[in-house]
């Protein structure tokens, strides 16, 4: 009867077009904020940080509580994505939660999440179950991954893939330019050569005047070239070193973790007595709570959205 039910939804909602895939949403390929909606209690939570941490250190993670098995999960994981989009702070929004029964998922093909991650404007991954799980919020999501670590690699690139791909492309414009430097070179040899051997004055003068000409005209592009891609090069190196948090704990920023190791971005369940680490640029250090102040009510939240 489940069974029968989803098939008739599914076929409703496809003919609505929900599942078109013209409506689906490009995922950013640089993302700087990312929301997950998600029991907070969930090993899919877990997994997802830990994934996010790998492979991109720093990277803003907004966890939006909600109840991902049971009658009451439809609303939550829709109430969830509704308030994501209202907060607007992130760039992409990952739904997950971990394998389990087949009716355990049964919440992710109900109407209210299926309409709800077609409504999001910002684009949605999803990771739900295993490999051979397949839900109605997978066909209306931008990007169907499955399983919740699969969505968090889906969502951001790795920073050590940047580096590498910026040293290949560095290589590749030193190899370009030296291959054009040689030939060039080789070719005003060519000439000179030529020159040698006309033995007349009048010729060889010109011919000089017509070498020096080529000479400046091509050191001159060959260097407006190199200028470019130094700077191009230079661009991404300062792209890079903005997004190495490293360089943020330099400045004299530092990350603070509980005794969990999860990073905190706010008081809420911080009390005195509670064991902190805090990371600066050289180092760590332990420290206790003995004072939690929390922010003044007229202050904008930091935290995960509601």
């Amino acid at each position: 009867m489940q069974a029968l039910r989803r098939r008739q939804l599914q076929g409703r909602l496809a003919a609505e077009g929900l599942f078109d895939p013209a409506l689906k949403q490009p995922l950013p390929r640089y993302p700087q904020v990312i929301a997950v909606v998600t029991s907070p209690q969930a090993a899919a939570w877990g997994d997802i940080q830990r994934t996010l941490l790998q492979r991109h250190p720093g990277l803003q993670v907004l966890l939006a509580p909600a109840i991902v098995q049971g009658t009451q999960a439809p609303a939550a994981i829709a109430a969830a994505l509704v308030q994501v989009a209202r907060d607007g702070r992130a760039d992409v929004v990952i739904v997950a939660r971990g394998g389990g029964a087949r009716e355990d998922l049964d919440c992710f093909d109900h109407e209210a999440v299926v309409r709800a991650i077609a409504l999001c404007p910002i684009p949605v991954i999803t990771g739900v179950g295993h490999q051979r799980d397949e839900s109605l919020a997978d066909l209306v999501a931008d990007y169907a991954a499955h399983t919740p670590t699969a969505a968090a690699e889906a969502g951001v690139p790795a920073l050590a893939e940047w580096v590498e791909q910026h040293q290949a492309r560095r290589q590749v414009l030193t190899e370009v330019f030296q291959a054009a430097l040689t030939t060039r070179q080789q070719a005003l040899s060519a000439i000179a050569d030529r020159l040698q051997r006309l033995r007349l004055d009048q010729q060889l003068e010109q011919a000089q005047q017509r070498l020096q000409w080529l000479r400046q005209r091509w050191v001159k592009g060959l260097q407006y070239r190199l200028q470019g891609a130094q700077t191009h090069c230079a661009a991404l190196g300062q792209t890079l070193t903005s997004l190495d948090p490293e360089a943020v704990l330099r400045r004299g920023y530092a990350l603070v973790r509980d005794r969990q190791g999860t990073l905190l971005t706010h008081t809420d369940g911080v009390k005195s007595g509670d064991a902190l680490q805090i990371q600066v640029a050289s180092g760590s250090l332990g420290a206790v709570v003995t004072q939690v102040n929390p922010p003044p009510s007229d202050a904008p939240k930091q935290g995960p959205p509601d």
